[in-house]
């Protein structure tokens, strides 16, 4: 039977979606499960493992039978997942040794700040990983579990534990534990990983006590990371391609190149310039990743990324904490009911600021309000700020790079909020081009996948199957816009709580 379908697994922070994408790079189906968050501590965010696994594994189910896809149409497996997310698991029994610890969580703060006390030991991390040392990052979540978990030190240490991030997890069980391993492009987010080598860093596991023993093999993003055996799951198909959710979003949108960025609204905001073969080292606290590459890639490629901890997870508490919406899509209805914010903003610092500002310790606020600010302004504010916080990466990475970005390709479930984008295209001053799929991540690990078994024959190829939706440019007076981001900042100065973060975004000097 003709190979007709690539399946990407998208694993996300707050669900599990598996999706088939025929030869067209068409997504003729779609399945998806969500799963619980859990917050036991104030700052503390986590998975259980196993309830990731059941929805992925579920959404899969429900993809072929609602479908009607026999397994031999199935050409291959692209896996995409939330990055820095933490799984450690027992290597003989499977079974998770505790919750998975979520990329948000901050438990391992003080971890970090104690490392952070040497200017050295932060400069190594730095020109090692790319990386800002913060909690964000996977290594000091393995180490908060080896110090935390009764009897986890001495397993790791015996060799018995297996780390991983959820492209890891997924892969093992996938396999029926046969495989354990992780693509170049997740293990650029550990915080443990040489990114100019190509290989975990002996110092740097030795500096968070993390044994070797329990990283798993790195390969390249496109190519062959073993064969589906699990007995819940169609066996023999083999998984093709992995990459962290917002290197597979830059994939899918066709960023190739050098001097090419995209924007993913998703549970959070991610910003991403691809930079080439240059590891481009930012001076305003943006971080440089591994970017994924089609197979055969002779060097490793390199990106710029920016990151807003919360995006669509700010939406999310606006509707289930707040009850002010009763969708997402009722966010845009109420944005464009009022002219402005009348002075209202949010600043959704849950769980700290992110790039460039990194304030671990800054909390969320909503500044300005009057007794005439009803909630269509408080949601119509949730919305600008997260245009706000795009923009300041904006700054930043074109500071970095020393190039202008002519064009943002924007994805992710609030790219379909056309308020949002006019509104970002205006007080960044850029054009915005949203393509008419927005699941861009799925795309892109489907794409890793394809091009690896010759379902596609090339990049030129991928190319050929984009198209746009539509394009925002900007349309706001300079006066006003300066008025806004004016405001942002002082918004922003309301829950700094250093004044290196109130120094390092870089001064807005477009016009």
């Amino acid at each position: 039977m003709a190979k007709k379908y690539i399946v990407a697994l998208d694993q996300g922070t707050s669900s599990s979606r598996a999706m088939l994408i025929d030869k067209a790079g068409t997504i003729r189906g779609t399945a998806q499960l969500s799963f619980k968050q859990h917050y036991p501590a104030p700052g503390w965010v986590e998975h259980d493992p196993l309830g990731i696994l059941s929805s992925q594994l579920g959404a899969l189910t429900n993809l072929l039978i609602t479908h009607a896809v026999e397994p031999d149409e199935i050409e291959s497996i692209g896996i995409t997942n939330q990055r820095e997310t933490t799984v450690v698991w027992n290597r003989e029994t499977g079974e998770p040794l505790c919750n998975a610890i979520v990329w948000q969580c901050r438990r391992s703060a003080p971890l970090i700040e104690k490392l952070c006390a040497d200017e050295q030991v932060v400069k190594r991390i730095v020109q090692t990983t790319g990386l800002v040392p913060d909690a964000y990052f996977s290594a000091s979540k393995i180490a908060w579990i080896l110090d935390n978990i009764p009897d986890a030190r001495a397993l790791a240490q015996a060799g018995k534990l297996a780390f991983g991030t959820i492209d890891s997890w997924l892969i093992w069980v996938l396999t029926h534990g046969k495989v354990h391993a992780t693509d170049i492009t997740n293990a650029s987010r550990t915080m443990l990983f040489n990114i100019h080598s190509g290989s975990w860093d002996p110092w740097l596991c030795e500096l968070f006590n993390i044994p070797m023993s329990m990283l798993p093999e790195v390969k390249p993003s496109s190519g062959y990371f073993g064969t589906t055996a699990h007995p819940n799951v169609v066996g023999g198909i083999p998984i093709q391609g992995v990459a962290g959710d917002q290197q597979a979003a830059l994939f899918g949108q066709c960023c190739f190149e050098a001097g090419q960025a995209k924007n993913t609204y998703g549970t959070g905001c991610f910003l991403l310039m691809h930079t080439g073969s240059v590891a481009c080292t930012s001076t305003n606290n943006l971080v440089t990743t591994v970017a994924a590459s089609a197979p055969n890639t002779k060097h490793i490629e390199y990106a710029l990324e920016g990151s807003v901890f919360m995006a669509g997870a700010l939406i999310q508490w606006l509707r289930d904490e707040l009850g002010l919406i009763s969708s997402a899509a009722e966010s845009e209805t109420l944005a464009r009911s009022v002219e402005d914010t009348a002075g209202v903003y949010v600043v959704p610092a849950f769980t700290g600021l992110g790039a460039p500002h990194w304030d671990a310790a800054a909390r969320g606020a909503i500044v300005g309000l009057t007794r005439g600010a009803g909630r269509a302004r408080i949601v119509r504010g949730a919305l600008e700020s997260l245009a706000y916080q795009v923009n300041d990466l904006i700054d930043a990475m074109q500071t970095d790079a020393a190039q202008p970005i002519s064009v943002l390709n924007v994805d992710g479930g609030a790219a379909k909020n056309d308020f949002l984008m006019q509104f970002q295209s205006d007080i960044s001053l850029l054009r915005l081009v949203r393509p008419e799929s927005t699941e861009s991540t799925a795309l892109g690990a489907a794409y890793l996948a394809g091009l690896s078994t010759g379902f596609w024959k090339d990049v030129d190829e991928l190319r050929s199957l984009r198209s746009s939706s539509r394009e925002f440019v900007p349309d706001m007076t300079g006066e006003e816009r300066k008025g806004l981001l004016v405001g942002w900042e002082e918004a922003l100065n309301r829950v700094r709580t250093t004044e290196a973060s109130r120094k390092q975004a870089p001064q807005k000097g477009r016009s």
